[in-house]
Parts: C-alpha cells; sequence; structure tokens
C-alpha cells in the first residue's frame, strides 16, 4: 500500500505546483491527470507491485457474512456521497479554498480571517481541484468516501501481521462500523484521507522492527510527512513515533546514538514531505505553519477527562463503543500479546494521550486516523478467549453494533435519495437542508443568477460558508483599499455604517441575505 499512498501524495504535490505556477487551468487539471493516472496504470500493471494480503482460499462463513456488512455499509455511505455538499467545514474551507484557487488560477494568500487555512498543508484539498475541474462537489466527496474504502484495505494489509484472513475482515468491519468514519464517507473533508496515510505508516514502522533496515523507518516518516501535508494536526503523529521508537531503543538497550539517529531520520522525512507547504506559508506570512500561533488563533482545545468517555458516549458521531468493552481484555491479555502486537498498544495510548492533550474538544474526527490500530487489537484480544460461548458472544455483539451502525447512517442519509434519483433538483434539496442561519448560502430562487451580471461584484458581509456563491464576490474578511465593486450583500448581520445610504433591493427570508445597491454605481473601497 506504500506505493499506492506515494501515488497519491506525489499527485497532490503535482497539483501544488500547477498552482505555485498560476497554471490552475481546467484543461492543464485533467489532461496533466489522465496522464499521470495512465502511466500509473501501466507500471502497476506491468510490476504487479500491489498486494493486499488477501488469499484465494475459500472463505469461511463469517469472512462472508462480515464482506457482506461492509459491503452494505459502505453502500448506505456512497448514498450519502452522492448528494450534494451540506458539511459546514466542506463548505468553509474544504471545498471554497480549492475553488478559489481554480477560479484564480492560482494558489495564493488568502488574507483575512475567514480562509485562513489557505496556508496550511492541503494534499486533500488540492485533490478535490481535480473534481472541481472535471464535475462538482459530488466528485470531491467520492474521493474522500474511496480514501475510506482505501483505508479498510490498508487495515485489511496490516491486520494481517497478526491476524489470519477472517479476523482480519472483522478488524476491518470494526472500523468501518465507527459512525465518525460512516458520516467522514459522505463529506468531502479530508480525516479519511489521513487515515489511510496513517496505517501505511505504523504497517511500514512495524517492517522496519521486523527487518531492521532503515528504508522502513523511512518510508514510515515519509507516511507521516503525508499525513502532516493533509493536516496539521498529525504533528501529534511524529510524537507519537518518537514515543514508540524512545520504547524500543529502552527495551532492546541499543545504544545511544544509533537512538538519535533514528529520531533525527525520523523528525527529517516526516518534516521534508510537507516543507514545500511550510515555505509557501513563511514566504506569505512569515509564519510556516500559519495561523498557528498567531494572536487569537489555537487549534489545541481544553482538555476535559470526561471528554475520553464523550467519545463514546455523547458525541456527534461517536466510536465504536467496541473498544471500550474490549479494553479489559486487553489490559487482561496483555503479557500474551507479541512484541509487535505491544508496540501496536502503545500507539494507540499514546495517541489517545496526544488526542486528549491537544485536541480532545475536536472531536471523534481528530483521534479517527488511530482507529484502525484499536480495531485490531479488539480483535487479536477476541482470539485469546478459549471459551466458545463466550466468543460467539462478542461476535454477536459486534455484529448487533454493526447493524445499528449501518441503521443509523441509513436514516441520516436517506433525505440524498430523492436527489440522487431526481425527484429533487438539487436547489431544492439544498433550500431545505443547508443552515443558512449557520453561515451556509445557497441562491435559492435564483435571483443572482438573473440578475448579477459577470462583470458585477459584490461585495459580502456576514457570510461565512462561501462555495456555493456563483457569481464574482469580495468578502469583507479581505476587501482592502481601492477593491471595486456595485453591489453589497448581507447574511445574518447589519449594513456598515457608511454604506446606510445604499438601497435595498433584494431580501430572501430564507437565507436572510439582503442586496443592497447605489444606483448601480461602481463603488470603490
Amino acid at each position: 500500500m506504500f506505493l499506492v499512498a506515494l501515488i497519491i501524495g506525489l499527485y497532490s504535490y503535482l497539483i501544488f505546483f500547477l498552482g505555485i505556477l498560476d497554471l490552475l487551468y481546467k484543461n492543464i487539471i485533467i489532461s496533466l491527470s489522465i496522464v499521470y493516472f495512465s502511466v500509473v496504470f501501466i507500471f502497476i500493471l506491468k510490476s504487479k507491485a500491489i498486494n493486499i494480503g488477501f488469499t484465494k482460499t475459500k472463505l469461511s462463513k463469517y469472512s462472508k457474512l462480515f464482506l457482506f456488512l461492509i459491503f452494505i455499509q459502505a453502500a448506505v455511505n456512497l448514498i450519502g456521497a452522492l448528494g450534494p455538499e451540506l458539511s459546514f467545514d466542506a463548505l468553509w474551507y474544504h471545498l471554497t479554498i480549492p475553488k478559489f484557487f481554480l477560479e484564480n488560477h492560482k494558489i495564493f494568500h488568502i488574507p483575512g480571517n475567514l480562509l485562513y487555512y489557505s496556508d496550511l498543508p492541503k494534499n486533500i484539498d488540492l485533490i478535490y481541484l481535480f473534481a472541481l475541474s472535471f464535475s462538482n462537489e459530488i466528485l470531491a466527496k467520492i474521493i474522500h468516501f474511496s480514501f475510506g474504502l482505501l483505508s479498510m484495505l490498508a487495515l485489511f494489509k496490516l491486520s494481517r501481521k497478526f491476524l489470519n484472513q477472517e479476523f482480519s475482515l472483522l478488524s476491518c468491519l470494526i472500523f468501518y462500523s465507527n459512525l465518525v468514519v460512516g458520516w467522514q464517507s459522505t463529506t468531502s473533508y479530508v480525516d479519511l484521507g489521513r487515515t489511510f496515510f496513517e496505517i501505511v505508516a505504523i504497517y511500514e514502522f512495524l517492517l522496519w522492527i521486523d527487518r531492521k533496515k532503515l528504508k522502513y523507518l523511512i518510508y514510515s516518516a515519509i507516511m507521516v510527512g503525508f499525513s502532516l501535508s493533509v493536516k496539521i494536526s498529525a504533528f501529534n503523529s511524529i510524537g507519537i513515533f518518537i514515543l514508540l521508537i524512545t520504547l524500543i531503543y529502552l527495551n532492546k538497550k541499543i545504544n545511544f546514538s544509533k537512538y538519535i539517529k533514528s529520531i533525527s531520520i525520523f523528525i527529517f522525512y516526516s518534516l521534508l514531505v510537507p516543507l514545500p507547504y511550510f515555505l509557501f506559508s513563511y514566504f506569505h506570512t512569515d509564519n510556516p505553519i500559519y495561523p498557528l500561533f498567531e494572536k487569537n488563533f489555537s487549534l489545541i482545545y481544553d482538555s476535559n477527562p470526561i471528554s475520553i468517555l464523550n467519545l463514546f458516549l455523547s458525541a456527534s458521531d461517536p466510536i465504536n463503543p467496541v473498544y471500550l468493552i474490549f479494553l479489559p481484555l486487553i489490559i487482561l491479555f496483555f503479557k500474551r500479546f507479541e512484541y509487535k502486537a505491544k508496540i501496536l498498544i502503545f500507539y494507540s495510548v499514546f495517541s489517545i494521550i496526544l488526542w486528549f492533550i491537544i485536541s480532545s474538544g475536536g472531536g471523534s474526527r481528530f483521534i479517527l486516523p488511530y482507529l484502525p490500530a484499536f480495531s485490531i487489537l479488539a480483535v487479536i484480544s477476541i482470539s485469546f478467549i478459549k471459551n466458545k460461548v463466550f466468543k460467539k458472544y462478542l461476535l454477536i455483539l459486534i455484529l448487533i453494533i454493526s447493524i445499528s451502525s449501518i441503521g443509523y447512517r441509513a436514516l441520516a442519509n436517506k433525505k440524498y435519495i430523492p436527489v440522487i434519483l431526481n425527484r429533487e433538483t438539487k436547489s431544492e434539496f439544498l433550500t431545505k437542508n443547508l443552515n443558512f442561519s449557520f453561515g451556509d448560502f445557497y441562491d435559492t430562487d435564483g435571483y443572482f443568477k438573473k440578475n448579477i451580471r459577470r462583470e458585477d461584484r459584490v461585495l459580502l458581509y456576514g457570510f461565512h460558508n462561501l462555495y456555493y456563491v456563483d457569481f464574482a464576490y469580495i468578502d469583507s474578511s479581505w476587501v482592502k483599499k481601492g477593491d471595486k465593486f456595485n453591489y453589497i450583500a448581507v447574511q445574518n448581520s447589519t449594513l456598515p455604517e457608511r454604506f446606510l445610504d445604499w438601497k435595498e433591493i433584494y431580501y430572501n427570508s430564507k437565507t436572510k441575505v439582503r442586496l443592497y445597491s447605489k444606483e448601480g454605481k461602481e463603488w470603490v473601497y
């Protein structure tokens, strides 16, 4: 899976460098993408380089059942992925920033306090540029949905280091039954993309332990680097692997110089991969990880001991309760776990600790990249149980949770069915389901499409999620002296005092948008 991850990571950087060179034109992106993946496909076909560890032996009845439930869960998730985007962060920046880059044919620093994520690493967001060039946000959602499937394949390969084929499929079922995975599979967020890179990172790390070849440690660091190029919170993973390397060398009593060398190599390669983003950010803002450490901005959430329980009990999309249920078994059987499995236990413990300290307030999606390891450990603990009745009870419990997850996500996704089947227009669907009081926008009655000309420009006040804005605009967060506009639109806000003499020409009671004009004349800010 390292090769697949490398192909995806390099592709995202191909888009990045097109953006740096001001070449983000739809035709260029599509043409170059076709050439890139054609070459990749031919290479893979000839080299037969990809192996996920699935054997051709006859599947057991349990394996068939696990695969069937995974398939049903994937089908339910796909329904959500095929509908228009509704998720807040996607409409705020995951889609809006790539769309803004595409409209301007380049990657650049977006000033102001709204799209401040424009300078942070965004490898998956840049892949969405292809989706927006070729189609729309639905293709972007399908791409993120596909990362959920890729994560399962990578998890299966990782599981095979510890488990037989049947139990490896069970670990995939546990992971994919997480409500947070189901929710993420229906959005154009980036967390499943990061999860994929994280699974490959721990897989390569375990290969390094097995084979004692430095190249596998470097491969692991590169994968963490790609994870960091997706989301800045992957700094956690650098800390986790440093702690694991420390633990390994303390346990094996290896000399200190070799320990320092391993730590240094891991840090070097994990930071080398996202370096272009750091340089881009530093060049534009004098801060390599802008907006982190800027005044009034923080990605660190307040820690609360109850937040760990909230992951299972009260999060909007909680993680699988199997992990909590099986924790006593993992503790009970700890001594029976093989060395590499114990490494996986410490990997999980360190991930929980760092999540708790740094990002517990961010919710379940911030722990999502580490759930594959939790899933494997839960299944390994089952394999130690000799009582057949108890083991069957635990399997039934997992199946009940899986079926419950399918039912819950089916109810959540059923709203997409009418628009997917063309029984409802996209406009009707978005008008009904977007949260206009919470920053969303859509031209529900087509007024802007009919009345705002291509040469017009609208100054926006109070808008937040700009993805569905399909007219030329300047947001108040980045407007500057000399900018020209001939309309002002205000949503859930008031017109600034300096424009009180402008006349209101339109109001939408659904979206709470008011449009103002000064006799149609162009205004210079």
